[in-house]
């Protein structure tokens, strides 16, 4: 099938690819590109593209259309450790108001020039586990304000005192993707592998692409900001539509972000659905559709360490994960009630802005030690390490009393293999509970004793012995979990209030429901 354009020949050939890499008898299943595309809907569209761009990467046309940002200035110093059985990918929804993106939701002229990350999302794959999990991060959220390097076009910004914080989104309007990756690592303890940023117009274009999405209402929906005026019941609508039901937050429901991200994450799952029941992306056209329109007009940007060979391998990784493997999830959040003495953001509260959020405790870190701390091992579904396989030295960072000996007795009694009698650390002064690991090889080991603490940070020390773990109590220690076995990322849309991506694309009335529940 020949798309008739400036293109047709390089369609044509792409074509051809893909009938003689798909010749012979097999029996019919799921494409790895439509879940990399579709399943994630269109802000993972861009990346997950991956193996089919990947298959079409002799083309340079459509390799080289793609904007590269060097992130590295912002990725020095001490970062969470890379688990090389998992990958983590930063997905931003940027708003830029440049070039054609200006006439949606108003442009330079009304004063809102530069760009803010609309919409933050990390998007964790977790091969061994076959599971999939894209966290939400709100972009109301107050973070730190860290030192970031001038890139693609930002100043920069310094860092300022713990008391000082700033709106997630600002980090990338001061200091680019760079700065935002940066700050999500090291409040979230995620270790992001790339990012992948979408504009406007290349979420209306690929959801045109994709031939658009379903969603549906409880209520008739008329929102002079956005422009989105539906009936109440299900439409199926178009790019153009769905950029207006993506963005709808003034006047509908509470008007906060977080339940703005509710709605998302039902269309996310639409969009899932319906690719995954069409069969849209089995046509070797309507892949070369989807690449081109994110390639070949400036709608995407990544980092430069995301390659082909990266791309490839996320395929792959891929390969059988169902919808309901798909998990949406925001992070915990409750309303800000801190006092900071400067805020970085063109929004503060004195100026009218109450949807301020920040992450609720412990709630959120439990979430991201989850996500962070996968424990499968790629291609077996098994647990990473047995406790009796774990050897570790308990070391007391705090002044409490006997922390560290009681915590060892603990261990040794859910099987742990706990190496000599528990001792000082070299300060007192801990705040963070730490597991220190010598080298990549001991991270398995690492996560099997993470998952016993709802706050904990891993650190790489080469200076250990190979096969022996240092766990420092801080003091944020406040107990092990319950023993309930391995970490599982199988379970936490039931547990913190998200969906999985079969879920009922009716059954997301609380998402537009206001101050009276109505």
């Amino acid at each position: 099938m020949r798309r008739h354009d400036e293109n047709g020949e390089q369609a044509s050939r792409a074509s051809r690819f893909f009938r003689n890499r798909d010749r012979g008898p097999r029996p019919r299943r799921r494409s790895t590109s439509t879940l990399i595309l579709g399943g994630l809907a269109v802000m993972m569209a861009a990346v997950l593209a991956g193996g089919s761009l990947a298959a079409y990467a002799k083309y340079r046309a459509i390799w080289d259309g793609i904007k590269r940002v060097d992130v590295t200035r912002d990725l020095t110093g001490k970062r969470p450790p890379a688990d090389p059985n998992a990958l983590n990918l930063l997905l931003i929804g940027s708003d830029s108001r440049s070039g054609i993106n200006g006439r949606i939701g108003g442009g330079p002229d009304g004063g809102i020039a530069g760009a803010r990350s609309d919409t933050i999302m990390v998007l964790h794959i977790a091969p061994g586990a076959h599971q999939i999990v894209v966290l939400s991060i709100p972009r109301d959220s107050v973070v730190p304000i860290l030192n970031c390097a001038p890139e693609d076009g930002t100043t920069g910004q310094t860092a300022q005192p713990a008391s000082d914080i700033e709106q997630i989104n600002a980090t990338f309007t001061d200091g680019g993707p760079g700065c935002l990756w940066k700050t999500v690592e090291q409040t979230t303890g995620i270790h992001i592998n790339d990012f992948v940023e979408l504009t406007f117009i290349g979420f209306e274009r690929v959801i045109d692409a994709l031939h658009g999405v379903w969603v549906c209402l409880p209520a008739a929906v008329h929102d002079p900001v956005s422009h989105l005026n539906l009936s109440a019941g299900r439409h199926h609508i178009d790019g153009k539509q769905a950029l207006a039901f993506w963005r709808t937050r003034e006047d509908l429901g509470m008007g906060d972000d977080p339940q703005r991200i509710q709605r998302d994450q039902f269309l996310m799952a639409s969009l899932l659905q319906g690719i995954e029941h069409s069969g849209l992306l089995d046509s070797p056209s309507t892949i070369l559709t989807v690449i081109d329109t994110l390639t070949g007009h400036g709608y995407l940007t990544t980092d430069t360490g995301l390659t082909q060979q990266r791309m490839l391998q996320l395929g792959e990784n891929l390969r059988g994960i169902s919808t309901r493997s798909v998990q949406f999830i925001t992070a915990p959040w409750t309303t800000y009630v801190g006092d900071a003495q400067w805020i970085n953001s063109a929004q503060t509260p004195s100026t009218g802005n109450v949807n301020w959020i920040q992450w609720l405790q412990p709630q959120a870190n439990d979430l991201f030690n989850a996500i962070s701390h996968d424990t499968k091992l790629p291609g077996t579904g098994k647990s990473a390490v047995r406790p009796a396989a774990v050897a570790v030295r308990v070391l007391n960072g705090t002044s409490t009393q006997s922390l560290a000996a009681s915590t060892a007795t603990t261990l040794t009694s859910r099987g742990f293999d706990v190496i000599g009698p528990a001792g000082q650390a070299p300060s007192a002064h801990y705040r963070d509970t730490v597991i220190e690991y010598r080298s990549a090889a001991d991270l398995p080991a690492a996560h099997t004793l993470a998952a016993l603490f709802s706050n904990v940070r891993l650190e790489q020390d080469s200076h250990l012995k190979t096969g022996t773990l240092h766990l420092i109590l801080g003091s944020n220690f406040a107990g092990l979990n319950a023993a309930s076995g391995h970490s599982s990322i199988s379970n936490l849309a039931r547990t913190y209030g998200g969906i999985t991506g079969n879920a009922n694309i009716c059954g997301d009335a609380s998402a537009f429901a206001g101050p009276d529940g109505g």
